[in-house]
């Protein structure tokens, strides 16, 4: 392994840091849909300024996603190529959690182009789609925690947690602010909150909290890439 890929390189830290303000801007987004939906929507708040700040906030999230696609791909020594932005599980650098990424990245797109084409999709089709971008944040949160190789670090997994616990607790929020109906729904988003940090607790005991987890990871990316 080369020095560069120790130390990193300053697209590295370019990629992380618009990476980890991605995660926190989605975690954002995702947590005000959440929280302020149906009988949750806070009184004093109107429904025009929560969109307004929603959709800012997406665009936000979608301009540091660009960002750190573009620095990512950049990188030398990873190696991806273009088309790993677009097409989940084909690079071959932790091929699974990048492809997470990818995957989350697609659905974000996907639902940043039907905003733009809402009118003429209707508002069921658009709100169908819409619901694409809660699946997006924990694709992004496991992407982050599995891809990182600063991932041990005390600050890096203080802000894994701080999403995790806003998104969870906005969730429950949510169910308890619930009228009566749905009951499906609200069974598949109570066990959704309960398995994400179960299953994140997991990998990381098992995965990335792992003494030279992140060296072995790296290393057999760079076997499998020929050498690169």
């Amino acid at each position: 392994m080369t020095t560069l890929a120790l130390t990193g390189s300053p697209l590295w830290y370019a990629a992380r840091a618009s990476g980890t303000v991605a995660l926190l801007l989605l975690t954002a987004t995702v947590v005000l849909g959440i929280a302020s939906g149906g009988r949750a929507r806070p009184r004093r708040l109107g429904r025009f300024e929560l969109g307004v700040v929603h959709r800012n906030l997406s665009l936000l999230t979608l301009a540091f996603l660009v960002a750190h696609v573009g620095t990512a791909v950049l990188d030398p020594f990873v190696h991806l190529g273009w088309a790993v932005s677009v097409v989940p599980f084909g690079g071959s650098y932790r091929p699974l959690w990048l492809g997470l990424g990818t995957a989350g990245l697609d659905l974000l797109l996907a639902v940043a182009v039907t905003s733009a084409l809402r009118r003429r999709l209707g508002a069921r089709r658009w709100k169908a789609v819409h619901w694409l971008a809660y699946a997006a944040w924990p694709l992004a949160l496991f992407h982050g925690v599995g891809t990182g190789t600063d991932t041990r670090l005390p600050l890096q997994l203080w802000l894994y947690a701080g999403c995790l616990g806003s998104v969870v607790a906005a969730v429950w929020w949510r169910l308890v602010q619930a009228g009566p109906g749905r009951a499906a729904g609200r069974l598949a988003a109570a066990v959704a909150a309960t398995a994400v940090p179960v299953v994140l607790t997991a990998f990381l005991a098992t995965g990335p909290l792992q003494p030279g987890w992140s060296q072995r990871a790296a290393s057999t990316a760079v076997l499998l890439g020929g050498g690169r």
